[in-house]
This record gives C-alpha cells, structure tokens and sequence, in this order.
C-alpha cells in the first residue's frame, strides 16, 4: 500500500509539474516575439556605438610606439596638449571652417530649391528631382572625379575654394530632400489663414512657413555639417595642397596614429551625443508645454 501511495504522488507531481515545463517555453518565444525587434535596436546600437567606446578608451593610452593600437598603460597627456602633434588642430580648425561654410550655403540653397519644388509646377521639375537625386546614388568617387575634371578644364586652381564648392554640391541633395519632405507635409490652410488675417507674404514666410519648415532646415543643416567635416573621397580630388581632418587622419595612419587624433573624435563624439540629449529634451518640454 506504502508503495502505491508512493506511486500515485510521483505521478500527480509529474502530471504537475509535466505541463509547467510545457508552458516556460512557450512564454518565453512569446516575450522574445514582443521584444525581438527591440532587441534588434539594441544590437544595432550597440553596434554602432562600440568603435566610439574603443576611440574613447584609447584616447588614455599612452603607447610605447608610434602606432595606437595596443593598451599599454593610462595617461591623461593627449588630453592635456590636444594640439601636441604639428598640423592637426590646423587640419581641424580648416575642416570645421568649410564644413560651416559649407553647411550655410547648401542650406541656403537647398531650402529655395526645396520650396520651389514642392510649391510650384515648371516643365524641367521631373528632370530636376532627378538631377538632385543623382548625388545621393552615385558613389562619392565618379563625383569626386566630375569636380575635379570641370576644375582642372577651368584652370581653377585646387584649394579651399574647390572644397568648399565640392562639398557645397554633395550636401545640396541632402537638404532638399530633407526640406521638401517637411514643406509637402504642410497645411496650406495655416497659410491660408494668415493671409485672411491681412498678413503680407513677407509675413506669412516669416510667422508661419518657416518656423513650420524650421525642423526640415535644421535635419538639413546637421546633416550637411556632419557630412561635410567627415569627407574623405570628394576632398581628397579636390583639395591640392590643402589637408582637412579627414586628410589628416588618413596621412597620420600610414606612419603612426597620435592619441591625440582619439581625443579629438572622442570630443566630437560627446558634443554630437550632448546636441542629442539637449534636442530630445527641448522636444518633450515643447510637447508638455
């Protein structure tokens, strides 16, 4: 009888347990499904940012040998005398220079061809959204090489001017894409009613289309900048004697990498990141307010 009883609890707890076991699974390929795609994000991320984090950590490196590549011990001098190698706060301070230029005229330029493209019908728009498409597909090389051809058959001399111009031209595609998907998202009845309150033209851009359009132009202009300072083909063809960051970095790999060119991109990086924040703030307290 001992052994029976015995028996029967054995199998209620295996009737009990049996469906339990069953179930974890279940709920788990249930959890993963809710959350694969946030996870996926969270890779990617996590992708992306991982070089940053390794730039970051071996800006307190202080190598025995001329190339930054392997942990030797920390040091904080690089971030001491940021401008302790010959020519790199030079490199910097002329890449920070075209790409503000750069970004003040492709914005200026790309919000008028924005707005003319999704306010007005003319014969040659088809063929004028395609031309402005072209840069973004073409690879940056067959561009590059296009500049630097229309230079030299011009007799213009390769400098400051020829970058700028260069960048000027690849960062014009990406503004009017941002800004004209901004202005066709527009409520023509805003304007509208502007004008039945008697403003004037000068004064309904001003009050109305622009700051509506505002956040286009600012998507545009960031992403000039940042496109523009991190160039590396487009100025390579075009630049002559004159050398950018970019140029600087690539020329100081082939005979060992300062660790002061990891505080500078760590620097960069923690500016973008703080530009982030404070945007994504000033976001949530404009929609509470």
């Amino acid at each position: 009888m001992a052994a029976t009883g015995t028996t029967a609890s054995t199998a209620e707890t295996t009737a009990t347990t049996a469906p339990t076991r069953g179930r974890t699974p279940h709920k788990g390929l249930r959890w993963l499904r809710r959350n694969i795609v946030t996870l996926a994000g969270l890779c990617t991320l996590g992708y992306l940012i991982l070089p940053n984090l390794v730039v970051m950590v071996f800006s307190f490196n202080k190598p025995n040998g001329r190339f930054n590549y392997q942990w030797q011990r920390f040091s904080t001098d690089a971030w001491t005398d940021p401008c302790g190698v010959a020519d790199l706060c030079g490199s910097l301070g002329l890449s920070l220079q075209i790409a503000v230029w750069a970004t003040v005229g492709a914005t200026v330029l790309g919000t008028m061809i924005a707005f003319a493209l999704a306010r007005y019908r003319f014969r040659a728009r088809a063929g004028v959204n395609t031309l402005i498409f072209l840069p973004m597909a073409m690879p940056e090389v067959v561009m590059a090489a296009s500049l630097a051809t229309l230079f030299l058959n011009m007799g213009i001399q390769f400098g400051f001017w020829t970058i700028l111009i260069a960048h000027i031209m690849f960062c014009l595609s990406f503004v009017v894409t941002a800004v004209k998907a901004r202005v066709m998202s527009m409520d023509p009845r805003l304007e509208q009613a502007a004008q039945d309150l008697y403003a004037s033209p000068t004064q309904t851009f001003l009050r109305v289309t622009l700051p509506i359009a505002a956040p286009g132009i600012a998507a545009g202009a960031l992403l000039s900048f940042a496109l523009s300072f991190d160039d590396f083909i487009i100025t390579n063809f075009n630049a002559g004697s004159t050398v950018t960051f970019p140029m600087f970095v690539w020329g100081s790999a082939q005979r060992g990498t300062p660790v002061q060119i990891n505080v500078i991109g760590t620097a960069m990086f923690l500016v973008a990141v703080l530009c982030v924040v404070v945007g994504q703030l000033a976001g949530k307290r404009r929609k509470r307010s």
